[in-house]
């Protein structure tokens, strides 16, 4: 056995993120760098059985129940056509303003990331229904896919956001809490995404050419057709929000009432259920895959102590709270250029989570925080796995055109993730506010 040192763990994490570089699965590198690591530093008999009870007592909580459902309400409102209704109505509502698509594009993706929870199947989504809507109305390549692109980004900024649930679990923390507390800064990066094509249009008419505006019958058509998706978002998000049930309560309401909605939409059928159930199966297994593996990689590190040393040295430079959550800011985009963000988060989580309780910062905080920056991981050149997406979505688009139709939405970001560390009541207040 190898004696447990910082130096240890900073090897183990070395070869994690040679790993996850190389292109390993993140759960089985995580998984596999933890048990050897314990193995080596413990001994290979504790090692198992402290593996084996972290798996069993992972897979057993109650609150993991919370994600699989919440998927598979994703897929049924795939199902009901919920992407494109949520465009339509946005579309109808303001596409005749100058920017009017964009602005819709960006509503559909917060509509259809509240129910999705994931940024690069809401990119993708959106992508298909809201580029050729844009492109043929006139509008530039680069306007229309920066805007798809960064709005997809509100996938996880938006409960029920898979980051956030996988966040709450493996750092301990309320995931009721997590919600409520990303609604104010997912709302905002929604409206300074909006600020950004307001700026655009109006620098440059050209690139946003206004569209014909739709009469009143016709909008009140088009949200005819979303009301019922509203409203139950609005009561799954209320519900946990006011505390009416728990997270894994409100993803039991809000699968029950995505069936019901597909049902009187004239979507229920055994195959589509059989295609739902199938993708919730096959993605709930890698994330809980991915969770397992970070629990176990999280406990070599506490064992090796290099989350507590790296403290060490970061109090050590005396930057003062600000000044080190900005050097973490700036870590997290240099790794996560390279990183899937999942990975960013998973990796970076076990070092730096302890270094902001020991500031006197909130987790719940610190997981707002950290799921931004994620995020502006998937936008960010030259890896940024959203502009890829919508390549994929636009083929004939030069990815270069992307990387410059995205980098006034990525500087916003910027901007908006300082926001959030200058101001944490940003995240803290309306938990506050609602006694969570």
């Amino acid at each position: 056995m190898i004696t447990p040192t910082p130096a240890t763990g900073l090897v183990g994490l070395l070869v994690l993120f040679v790993m996850l570089v190389s292109g390993v699965p993140i759960g089985a590198a995580l998984g596999l760098v933890g048990l050897v690591g314990l193995m080596v530093t413990i001994g290979f008999e504790p090692a198992l059985i402290k593996g084996g009870v972290l798996v069993i007592d992972t897979l057993t909580r109650y609150e993991l129940g919370t994600l699989p459902l919440f998927m598979l309400m994703a897929q049924l409102f795939f199902a009901a056509d919920a992407s494109r209704d949520l465009f339509d109505a946005a579309a109808k509502l303001v596409g005749h303003r100058r920017g009017g698509l964009a602005y819709a594009g960006i509503a559909g993706c917060a509509g259809f990331g509240a129910i999705n929870g994931s940024s690069l199947a809401t990119a993708a989504t959106i992508g298909m229904v809201a580029l050729p809507e844009m492109r043929s109305r006139g509008y530039s390549d680069a306007l229309a896919t920066g805007t798809v692109a960064a709005g997809g980004t509100l996938g996880q900024m938006l409960p029920p956001s898979g980051a956030l649930i996988v966040f709450g679990i493996i750092a301990e923390q309320s995931i009721g809490k997590l919600f409520t507390a990303t609604l104010i800064p997912g709302i905002s990066q929604m409206l300074f995404y909006c600020a950004v094509v307001f700026v655009l249009t109006r620098l440059q008419p050209g690139i946003a050419p206004p569209t014909e505006r739709a009469d009143w019958p016709t909008r009140g058509r088009a949200l005819l057709r979303i009301w019922d998706m509203l409203a139950l978002i609005s009561l799954v998000l209320g519900g946990i929000a006011f505390g009416w049930f728990s997270p894994a309560e409100a993803s039991s309401v809000g699968t029950a009432g995505a069936l019901a909605i597909a049902a009187l939409r004239r979507r229920l059928s055994v195959p589509m259920l059989e295609r739902a159930f199938a993708e919730t199966l096959r993605t709930s297994g890698l994330i809980f895959l991915v969770i397992v593996g970070a629990l176990v990689f999280s406990v070599f590190v506490s064992v090796t102590g290099l989350a507590a040393a790296v403290g060490q040295i970061v109090t050590g430079f005396g930057f003062g709270t600000v000044g080190t959550l900005i050097v973490m800011a700036v870590l997290l985009l240099l790794l996560g250029s390279v990183l899937d963000g999942l990975a960013l988060m998973l990796l970076t989580t076990p070092i730096l989570l302890p270094i902001v309780v020991h500031m006197g910062l909130s987790p719940i905080w610190f997981g707002i925080f950290i799921v931004r920056a994620m995020e502006i991981g998937f936008v960010h050149p030259p890896l940024g796995m959203n502009l890829y997406v919508i390549q994929g979505v636009a083929p004939d688009i030069p990815i270069m055109r992307i990387f410059k139709g995205v980098v006034p939405f990525l500087m916003s970001d910027l901007v908006h993730l300082l926001l959030i560390i200058l101001f944490p009541a940003m995240a803290l207040w309306l938990p506050g506010v609602l006694g969570q």
